[in-house]
């Protein structure tokens, strides 16, 4: 096994923190919204005796740069961004693994990038909000919730987000792992969250429904049997998508590679080792 390796790749809006690691076929590992590398270390160290694994902070996240430009943290920006990571590690394919907003950035990525991408897994992920009425009342959502940010201080918004009933599940890791959950969160910087909410929010980015049905990539979505809004996601996305399965992990909710690591890291070590270009019949 290769030694942890970080670097800083540099981008038009500003660097992105890296962690690689392992041999094997490279695998990109992406944060959900208040994440870091260190919130998808779990994961990494499951895979890395296989795989090649880069865990990457997304702008404004973890070690990375947070610049105050707005338009910095665009979707499309975003995988831009991920582009030039790509380049600098010189991979021409990779596996993505996304997680919640990690999971929306990948989808994003594969879509406009699709040559650049070996297969998806979307852990707890959307593609976005179809309808223009459901956009406009999530896109003011996340604004107001963007300034709370900025008005009350990032410890009252971080008590607040892991009090809600979607990381209600996560209660049973622990109150260590729940201490420790809220100190990474307390490490992200208030104007880059506040940033990400407005420039690359579920409302924010668009809406990707459209583009499923001719995205040719084998495709695992993964979602806890706890986590009924995104299961019923992922059944949707299932059907759209041309080569996707979908896996239910018993016993979690939202968070299902904190929540079971060992399942999820069972079924994504699985996914990933079947033969190359083999997708699941329809």
């Amino acid at each position: 096994m290769s030694t942890c390796e970080e670097s800083h790749v540099a981008t038009p809006d500003g660097a992105l923190h890296v962690v690689s690691e392992g041999r094997g076929p490279d695998v990109f590992i992406l944060h959900g919204f208040t994440g870091s590398t260190q919130s998808m270390l779990g994961i990494a160290r499951s895979l890395q005796g296989e795989f090649r694994v880069h865990r990457i902070d997304l702008l404004g996240f973890g070690q990375s740069d947070a610049p105050r430009e707005l338009a910095a943290y665009t979707m499309e920006r975003c995988t831009q961004q991920l582009v030039c990571v790509q380049g600098a590690l010189n991979l021409p394919r990779a596996h993505l693994l996304g997680y919640s907003m990690g999971g929306r950035v990948a989808l994003s990525y594969a879509v406009s990038k699709p040559s650049c991408v070996a297969s998806l897994i979307l852990v707890g992920a959307t593609a976005g909000l179809a309808d223009a009425a459901a956009r406009a009342e999530r896109v003011a959502s996340d604004a107001a919730l963007a300034q709370r940010i900025l008005d009350e201080g990032l410890e009252a918004f971080v008590d607040d987000w892991m009090a809600l009933p979607l990381f209600a599940s996560q209660k049973r890791l622990g109150e260590t792992a729940l201490a420790r959950a809220r100190a990474e969160r307390l490490c992200n910087r208030p104007h880059a969250l506040a940033a990400s909410l407005r420039g690359m929010g579920t409302g924010a980015m668009p809406p990707l429904h459209r583009a499923l049905p001719g995205l040719d990539l084998p495709v695992l979505l993964v979602v806890g049997d706890e986590d009924e809004k995104f299961r019923c996601l992922a059944e949707q996305m299932a059907t759209a998508l041309p080569r996707a399965r979908l896996e239910l992990v018993a016993q979690s909710g939202h968070a299902v590679h904190l929540e079971q690591p060992e399942a999820f890291g069972r079924v994504v070590r699985r996914f990933l080792s079947l033969p190359s270009g083999e997708g699941p019949e329809r």
